[in-house]
């Protein structure tokens, strides 16, 4: 039997060394809003926001609030259905570019984001684990 090397342990401590423990929390939070303001863009494409559908009905309601707040500074203009992925777009440039400038780190690359980071290392070691054979 083959022993799977996993990086999750060996990455969570790594961040929790580099950032404080209270900058992963945010980052989180906000990796967790953005992510649910793009599958509610996604759900939009194919379903109206008054859809009976529960993930439909789950996004629009955890949303709504957030864009409300938003909406001051996103433009008339903009098709009603692509507004969620603005708003995404404004916690993306939050996390990547002034959550490390304000710390006094320099900006890494897509990866450096530590939830993006565990989630690809989480789906690297999955496939790793399904295409490697047990003799």
């Amino acid at each position: 039997m083959v022993a799977h090397d996993f990086h999750a342990p060996s990455l969570l401590n790594k961040m929790i060394s580099a950032f404080p423990i209270w900058i992963l929390a945010i980052d989180y939070l906000l990796g967790i809003i953005m992510w649910t303001l793009i599958g509610r863009f996604g759900m939009s494409l194919f379903l109206n926001e008054d859809s009976s559908f529960f993930f439909m009905k789950f996004f629009v309601r955890v949303t709504d609030p957030l864009m409300g707040w938003f909406k001051p500074i996103t433009p008339a203009f903009l098709v009603h259905r692509l507004r969620p992925l603005y708003v995404a777009w404004f916690i993306y440039m939050v996390r990547f570019y002034v959550i490390p400038l304000s710390l006094g780190y320099g900006v890494m690359g897509v990866l450096s984001l530590p939830l993006e980071s565990e989630i690809s290392l989480a789906i690297y070691d999955l496939l790793d684990l399904l295409t490697t054979k047990v003799d």
